[in-house]
């Protein structure tokens, strides 16, 4: 796994631990903003380690892992709709106003609950491909004593 999705799953575990901690002091529209900002890290990471770059925005990361999700029955339809549905916590706590701009508690809990689930299932598909990678890695070549030509090296493991 590439180094900045490693980065990206980190900053995806750490913005999930603060949910829960807000979650815990009856914050709703923060623990629903910070299960969906854990839930947006974990496709970062996805789609960096796919194609190398991430989009600037939301809506592009969005589109993208869409795109992704696609080609990649193991993601399923409904990681994509989390990503777009939680978008709407973010929303309500940064821009809605008035006495209908609320997330409700219980509703940031099961959003928490959902990104732990959608941050699992990116880690799985992100070792599954690393291990698949290695598994198919051609043995390294070195040269043989007899005749200058080479030897597979194998393991004795």
């Amino acid at each position: 796994m590439k180094p900045e999705t490693e980065r990206y799953l980190d900053k995806a575990r750490q913005v999930l631990s603060e949910a829960r901690a807000v979650a815990g002091i009856d914050l709703a529209e923060a623990a629903g903003r910070a299960a969906y900002l854990a839930a947006f890290h974990a496709a970062q990471a996805l789609i960096f380690e796919r194609i190398g770059k991430v989009p600037k925005t939301h809506h592009g990361v969005h589109a993208q892992f869409s795109r992704l999700a696609r080609n990649e029955p193991r993601i399923g339809i409904e990681l994509p709709r989390f990503l777009s549905q939680a978008y709407d916590f973010k929303t309500v706590a940064d821009y809605e106003i008035g006495p209908d701009a609320t997330v409700p508690l219980l509703e940031a809990i099961s959003a928490i609950e959902a990104a732990q689930r959608f941050i699992d299932r990116i880690v799985e598909l992100l070792n599954d491909r690393a291990n698949h990678a290695a598994r198919n890695m051609p043995n390294p070549r070195i040269p043989s004593k007899r005749g200058g030509g080479c030897a597979a090296v194998t393991s004795s493991a």
